[in-house]
């Protein structure tokens, strides 16, 4: 479920901020533990509002969240989209938090905005299949681990 999301603008561009809340389950947490990649795709499309014709969507974009766990190491990386490097983590309560947090992602350049106009973001995240390595796919314990996805959520505003 996403909960906290918050449309808002610095001084150059519109920026969301979300949280999903519940998306680890026992059996993710085990195979993340068991070194299996886990990514969480954000996607976000914003709309004007328009009263005589259909809302005109600007905007759809994707963000990726990956996770993967180094038994050796025992540390948790998480990467994101135009990240360069992984963030490294000890502990798996700060990973998931970077999994699953949106932090000031900039959607659209303010520019491209018009004055007193009413607009509105549409959030969804899902988590992507996993391509297993040696065949595991077709184990039906993981099968069942891939099927996660929230319903769409919106946030209105005017600019």
């Amino acid at each position: 479920m996403i909960r906290d999301l918050l449309v808002t603008n610095n001084a150059s561009h519109l920026l969301v901020y979300e949280r999903v809340t519940n998306c680890f389950t026992k059996d993710i947490e085990a195979a993340i533990l068991a070194g299996v990649p886990t990514t969480f795709t954000f996607i976000l499309e914003l709309f004007q509002e328009r009263s005589v014709w259909l809302d005109k969507k600007l905007i759809r974009t994707t963000l990726q969240h990956t996770i993967k766990y180094d038994n050796v190491k025992k540390l948790f990386y998480v990467s994101a989209d135009g990240e360069k490097e992984a963030t490294a983590f000890s502990d798996f309560e700060s990973a998931k938090r970077a999994m699953a947090d949106l932090n000031g992602v900039p959607l659209v350049p303010l520019k491209s905005l018009k004055k007193n106009a009413y607009y509105y973001v549409m959030s969804k995240v899902k988590l992507d299949k996993v391509r297993l390595p040696l065949h595991l796919e077709y184990l039906f314990f993981f099968v069942s681990l891939w099927d996660f996805e929230t319903g769409w959520y919106r946030e209105g505003f005017s600019y």
